[in-house]
């Protein structure tokens, strides 16, 4: 997916529009939805970009030069460094948690009260090597609103790449 896939894929409004905020992506990977994140966000923006390996993120366009920090943690085992979170994205990482409510239950002390969870993940309910724990967009609404969540928007979605099927975007604010 290119930069401007994923731009679209979660385009949204933030809660905090005209005023700098503060995001962790948790399992950023290259940094693809970093970088599209960071064009949603205003100047002055921080996103940490944190993933079980050392991240090493591509050199993509960040117009409103949000301050991206690398990190290397494995967000199932470690606590995150930082507190007060405007946003976590997850973006194609949710589906790597077993235990889906406690996690969310434990990951949301990380938010501030009205803080929001930008999740990007496959319509399917069927496992496999690259999806073991998949949540389609039903199952992952009931399991926000479980944890206290009661705003639910399913963004956008498009055709996955793997195979039939598609990838959503959604947003869950408290």
């Amino acid at each position: 997916m290119d930069i401007n896939d994923a731009i679209a894929l979660i385009k949204h409004t933030p809660a905090n529009a005209g005023a700098p905020s503060v995001w962790a992506d948790l399992g950023c990977g290259a940094g693809t939805f970093t970088y599209a994140l960071a064009h949603l966000l205003e100047t002055g923006s921080t996103i940490y970009a944190f993933d079980k390996e050392r991240p090493r993120l591509a050199a993509l366009p960040n117009p409103q030069q949000v301050h991206i920090k690398p990190g290397q943690l494995d967000f199932l085992e470690d606590d995150l460094p930082v507190t007060g979170l405007n946003g976590i994205l997850m973006a194609n990482s949710l589906h790597y948690v077993p235990r889906k409510p406690a996690f969310i239950d434990k990951i949301s002390r990380y938010l501030q009260p009205d803080g929001v969870f930008l999740i990007v993940e496959y319509e399917t309910s069927k496992a496999n090597p690259w999806v073991p724990y998949p949540v389609p967009f039903q199952a992952l609404k009931a399991l926000f609103h479980h944890a206290g969540f009661t705003s639910a928007g399913r963004l956008n979605e498009r055709p996955s790449v793997y195979g039939s099927g598609h990838m959503y975007a959604a947003l869950f604010r408290r």
